[in-house]
C-alpha cells in the first residue's frame, strides 16, 4: 500500500501503544507510523472486528507487532479490559493516541440531547476514560506520551457542528489540564489538530471545507498527521508537553 510506511526504524522499541479508532483513515495511519518507529500496537475500534484485524495483519507483515481489541470507548470496563488485554501481550504501556471520534453534522435546532451527549462522550468521555485506565501501566513503566486528536474547526468554528466543535474544543482543554496533573510522573499530554486532511468520508463533503484554502496548496493526507505524533511519542520530544499541533497547511495559524 501507497499510504503507509516502507521502512521500520527503531526509536520506539520495545514501547507499546494504544491507538483508538484506528482502523481507518487518520487512526490507520497512525498505527501504522507507530509500529514503523518499533511501537507494539493495539488497533482499537468499537464494532468492525474484520477491519481491526486487518490493520493488525498490516502491521505484522511488515515486521512490526500489533493485536486488534473492541472496545466502546465510552464504556470504563470495556477500556479497562483493553488496557488489561495490551498488558497482557505486550507486557507494558508507554503510548495513547485518542483518536476515536463522530464527525456529524446537523443544524444546531436539530440536535437532539442524545447525539450531544454521543458526540461528547466519544470525544471527550472516551479520551478521559482511556487516559485514567493507562496512567497505572505508564507510571510503572516510568514515564510516556499521550496524544489527543483535535480538530480544526475547534478552533475556528463551523456552521452544523455545534456537538463536534465543542467537544474537540474541549480536547484542548483536557490536553492542559493533564499536561499539569501527569508531568510528574514523566508523561506528555500534546493534541494535534488536523485539518483539511484528504480522507474518505461518508456522506456529503462538510461545509466548511469550502470556507478554506491551505497555503500549500494541497490537501493534507493521513501519514502528515501521524509522522507528527510519531515525533510527539519519540525520544525527542521529551520537553513538549500541553501543546496544540496544528497540521492544516496553514489554515489556521494558531
Amino acid at each position: 500500500m501507497t499510504d503507509v510506511p516502507d521502512l521500520y526504524t527503531s526509536e520506539l522499541q520495545g514501547r507499546v501503544a494504544i491507538v483508538t479508532g484506528s482502523t481507518r483513515n487518520i487512526g490507520r495511519a497512525i498505527a501504522h507510523e507507530l509500529a514503523a518507529a518499533g511501537a507494539a500496537v493495539t488497533i482499537n475500534c468499537r464494532t468492525a472486528k474484520a477491519e481491526a484485524e486487518a490493520v493488525a495483519a498490516e502491521i505484522e507483515e511488515k515486521g512490526g507487532k500489533a493485536m486488534a481489541f473492541l472496545a466502546d470507548v465510552t464504556d470504563p470496563k470495556a477500556v479497562t479490559a483493553m488496557v488489561e488485554a495490551t498488558l497482557a501481550r505486550f507486557g507494558r504501556l508507554d503510548i495513547l493516541v485518542n483518536n476515536a471520534a463522530v464527525r456529524k453534522e446537523a443544524e444546531f435546532d436539530q440536535i437532539s440531547l442524545d447525539e450531544w451527549r454521543q458526540i461528547l462522550s466519544i470525544v471527550l468521555d472516551g479520551a478521559f476514560l482511556c487516559a485514567q485506565a493507562s496512567l497505572p501501566a505508564m507510571m510503572r513503566a516510568g514515564g510516556g506520551a499521550i496524544v489527543n486528536i483535535g480538530g480544526l474547526t475547534g478552533h475556528t468554528g463551523a456552521r452544523k457542528r455545534a456537538h463536534v466543535i465543542t467537544a474537540k474544543a474541549g480536547v484542548v482543554g483536557l490536553t492542559k489540564a493533564l499536561a499539569f496533573d501527569l508531568a510528574p510522573h514523566n508523561i506528555t499530554v500534546n493534541c494535534v489538530s488536523p485539518g483539511l486532511i484528504d480522507t474518505p468520508r461518508a456522506g456529503d463533503t462538510p461545509a466548511h471545507r469550502a470556507e478554506h484554502k491551505t497555503v500549500v496548496g494541497r490537501l493534507g493526507q493521513s501519514t502528515d498527521v501521524a509522522a507528527t505524533i510519531r515525533m510527539l511519542c519519540g525520544p525527542r520530544a521529551r520537553y513538549i508537553t500541553g501543546q496544540t499541533i496544528h497540521v492544516n497547511g496553514g489554515v489556521f495559524m494558531g
